[in-house]
């Protein structure tokens, strides 16, 4: 098999151990004669799965007694109507604007007509390429939550600390980078992920929402209402089940490697070699505020589309997939999640280095 460097933004690269662990265990698990992928999801054995991922996700992140773990659909944009749904209806919603996924969880917000959408803060006069000033004294205290985006996949921002919201509980979109930066979650009422980042394959959307703020609402359907979740133990109806069993693996992954404040440190030093070579380049350039820069994903530019376009063909016949940037920014962008290889980094350096040997430096 080739070696490949897998730059996806999501789905993306699993640690290889885990995929290897999974391979062994597909078409006999625990001895069953079955594959998790065939178990009743109210077996004991799938019970224990679901009860250990949970047990090692409250551990990895220091989830409070007082928050409710949920292992639900939809990804995160369906969490997008979820949150306004459970806690804003009859409310003002404040949300902050960084990016693309941010806009769509605005636009899905503002369809149901008994929530008051407001955008406090946003950073689309510069093409989202920085985080905006969060004030306290634009925060009605009396507001539902603030929302907010803490990394911004497509264009390559993060929020590292978070803003004083007085006492209106702070909602987080932790798609990209939950398990990767060590935030303390009693800061957040609610935290939500789609799994394919930093948790697992695709289908698994994680929710971790303090318990006073679910169970307040009339919900027009069960499988919106985090409270009929919660009650039912994420298992309302069939749970995605093998992608809970991989979760479990990758937190399984996570705690032998030092646990999340390991995480970060490793990706903080990944990013940073990144990051150096594009900063000493006379070709390549990143166009994110460098305080509010991303170490999970990285998009630069050579500013010319024509040297984008050859850069990203010769990265791909070199094994580095899915480098191209999103159509929004344009150029690269580099996807470096917890289970991306150091290696990969210092690999794609050399190659930005032969190229701009070849092609010449302008910037």
């Amino acid at each position: 098999m080739k070696t490949v460097y897998n730059f996806s933004a999501g789905p993306a690269v699993l640690p290889k151990s885990v995929l290897e662990k999974a391979q062994s265990e597909l078409v006999n698990y625990e001895n069953s004669g079955m594959s998790v992928m065939e178990l009743s999801h109210r077996s004991s054995l799938f019970e224990s799965i679901i009860e250990n991922a949970e047990t090692l996700l409250r551990e990895l992140m220091t989830i409070p007694d007082n928050y409710k773990v949920l292992f639900l659909q939809g990804g995160a944009s369906m969490q997008f109507t979820m949150v306004p749904l459970n806690l804003a209806q009859h409310k003002k919603a404040l949300y902050v604007n960084t990016g693309s996924w941010a806009k769509k969880a605005i636009s899905e917000a503002k369809k149901l007509g008994n929530v008051d959408v407001e955008v406090i803060a946003s950073s689309e006069d510069k093409n989202f390429t920085y985080i905006p000033d969060i004030r306290k004294e634009d925060i009605p205290q009396d507001a539902a939550y603030v929302h907010i985006t803490t990394n911004n996949t497509i264009e390559g921002t993060t929020i590292y600390d978070l803003p004083d919201t007085g006492v209106v509980p702070i909602v987080a979109d932790m798609s990209s980078n939950i398990l990767s930066i060590d935030y303390n979650v009693a800061d957040f009422g609610l935290i939500y992920a789609g799994a394919q980042k930093n948790i697992g394959p695709a289908g698994l959307t994680v929710v971790i929402v303090r318990d006073d703020l679910i169970g307040q609402a009339d919900v027009l359907s069960a499988m919106l209402d985090y409270d009929i979740h919660a009650k039912n133990g994420s298992m309302y109806n069939t749970p995605p089940t093998y992608s809970i069993y991989m979760a479990k693996l990758v937190f399984e992954w996570i705690k032998e490697q030092g646990g999340v404040s390991q995480m970060e440190k490793q990706n903080k030093e990944k990013a940073a070699i990144l990051y150096d070579e594009i900063d000493s380049s006379a070709l390549f350039s990143s166009p994110v505020n460098p305080k509010d820069r991303s170490i999970n994903n990285i998009p630069f530019i050579t500013g010319n589309e024509d040297l984008d376009k050859k850069f990203n063909q010769e990265a791909l016949a070199t094994g580095f997939e899915n480098l191209k940037g999103h159509r929004s920014v344009g150029g690269m962008r580099a996807s470096l999640y917890n289970a991306f290889p150091k290696a990969g980094v210092v690999a794609l350096v050399e190659l930005m280095k032969q190229f701009e040997a070849e092609n010449g430096g302008t910037k």
